[in-house]
């Protein structure tokens, strides 16, 4: 899977599943402040990376990872 296509996966969970509007996410949108995640979408966002991209978000991996551009790399590290 290349980085369009995990770039493309993400922003569609974010808009379906998240409600998250499109035009807010960019590369260097902030998780939280600019998208709006909260730890509770967090558990949601683990459970569909794991059924997506097959492997489980640790969370102590997830440390400096606070854009949207930052999160791909994390997944993209994990599948290729």
């Amino acid at each position: 899977m290349n980085r369009t296509e995990i770039e493309e996966k993400v922003k569609t969970f974010l808009i379906e599943d998240l409600e998250i509007d499109e035009g807010k996410i960019r590369p260097e949108a902030k998780l939280k402040d600019d998208l709006g995640i909260d730890s509770l979408d967090f558990v949601d966002i683990v459970v569909i990376i794991e059924k997506i991209f097959g492997f489980k978000i640790k969370p102590e991996e997830m440390k400096g990872v606070d854009t949207f551009s930052k999160f791909c790399d994390y997944i993209e590290s994990k599948v290729s």
